[in-house]
């Protein structure tokens, strides 16, 4: 029996719409760094965590830096898929990287967003460790060819 977690495939479909679009006839950055998050709480909606459920336990995701490699173009009601894959994680989960990949339906790389963030307690406003059962829910996705280890953001007392 194998000691790794089995891994889970999330992807959601998308198709640029004219709010999405520059002046230059393609999607803006903007909306590609909303469609990725919207996509995000897709996913953790899908594994049981809700809005509903994240201000139950009052903590939430919370972005620190957002990168965007451009590879191809995606216009005006071009249909795309987004697929969520792990890039790293810290021991404790208390900081993540989670790569969005946006494909064209031909299949062509249009982008990839990579959001390193961590989970706010929010009534203390810091970071914390998410519960065991979050924590699971983002173990299990695919992870990135890059995934690395992140370190932990919180203090140890000895």
């Amino acid at each position: 029996m194998s000691s790794q977690p089995p891994t889970a495939t999330f992807v959601v479909p998308f198709e640029a719409q004219w709010s999405d679009m520059d002046q230059n006839g393609h999607m803006r950055t903007t909306a590609y760094l909303a469609a990725a998050e919207n996509s995000r709480m897709q996913y953790f909606a899908a594994h049981g965590f809700s809005m509903q459920e994240f201000t139950r336990l009052a903590i939430g995701p919370v972005v620190q830096t957002d990168e965007i490699r451009y590879r191809s173009e995606l216009r005006l009601l071009e249909k795309a898929s987004l697929e969520i894959q792990l890039a790293g994680l810290s021991p404790d989960g208390a900081r993540f990287s989670l790569r969005n990949i946006f494909n064209r339906d031909d299949g062509r790389l249009v982008c990839t967003v990579t959001t390193v963030g961590g989970w706010l307690d929010l009534r203390e406003r810091r970071l914390t460790a998410p519960p065991d059962n979050l924590l699971d829910v983002i173990r299990v996705l695919t992870r990135a060819d890059d995934f690395v280890e992140l370190s932990s953001p919180l203090v140890r007392s000895s």
